[in-house]
């Protein structure tokens, strides 16, 4: 089993290899000390097994998930329990939370050496709360680099497929997501979505238009026209307070 050590922090990096040598049937093909790095190395070796750290420089341990196309299982390894129902939404092996014990890294490698055996019955830690990862930005592949979008900068959002149109004033870039994914992601004080197709940063429009009986239109200050729906229109008079 090839595994991948990504974590900031060079002590918990080195605890985690000082438990591996336990494991003989693992090996560690590479350490990682952000996200940037990590995605290359996934793409080289191809890991069996990966040992992640959620709160890094660049990049979190969500979106290089995002970022990356693997099969690994994922042991997160982080300092926080907040982020524990987001970890096994992304179907996590375990969650070990630091400083994690010897015995609790034992269980947490023993689930994944028998991970065709998993059923997702792993206990979340106590004290745990209905918290998220709060969004304030969108990370996306741009040919072979890695684009952090804030959001502030974003336009709108329009459905393309398979796939979400995110339109800056830097251009547009993609990203293997639903429009649903996305509607219940981005804050929603800042953004609308006012079409099936569409998601409008509220921040741009700067004006909305009757076109004919129940037809609106949403004009940003780029210029730009979007449709909006019926359903779309009530939505915008909510949080717009018109």
């Amino acid at each position: 089993m090839k595994c991948i050590i990504i974590d900031d922090e060079p002590l918990a990096r080195s605890i985690i290899k000082e438990y591996l040598q336990a494991y003989p049937n693992i090996e560690i093909v590479a350490e990682c000390s952000d996200g940037f790095e990590a995605a290359k190395s996934i793409q080289q070796y191809q890991p069996n097994l990966l040992f992640l750290d959620i709160q890094m420089p660049k990049i979190n341990g969500f979106e290089l998930l995002e970022l990356v196309e693997t099969k690994a299982s994922v042991i997160f390894t982080t300092a926080f329990d907040e982020y524990a129902l987001k970890a096994f939404e992304q179907n996590a092996i375990d969650y070990l939370l630091k400083p994690f014990s010897k015995e609790r890294f034992h269980k947490a490698i023993e689930k994944a050496l028998h991970n065709s055996d998993y059923n997702n019955t792993t206990s979340l830690p106590e004290n745990l709360f209905n918290t998220t990862l709060s969004a304030n930005r969108i990370v996306v592949k741009d040919g072979s680099k890695i684009k952090i979008i804030p959001l502030s900068q974003i336009h709108f959002l329009e459905a393309a497929d398979d796939y979400v149109k995110i339109i800056t004033s830097e251009g547009t870039f993609l990203k293997k997501k639903t429009m649903q994914y996305f509607e219940q992601m981005l804050p929603q004080q800042q953004f609308a979505r006012i079409h099936r197709s569409y998601i409008v940063n509220l921040q741009f429009i700067t004006k909305i238009e009757l076109l004919e009986k129940e037809n609106y239109a949403a004009i940003l200050n780029t210029g730009q026209q979007l449709p909006v729906s019926k359903t779309g229109y009530s939505r915008l008079k909510t949080v717009l307070g018109i």
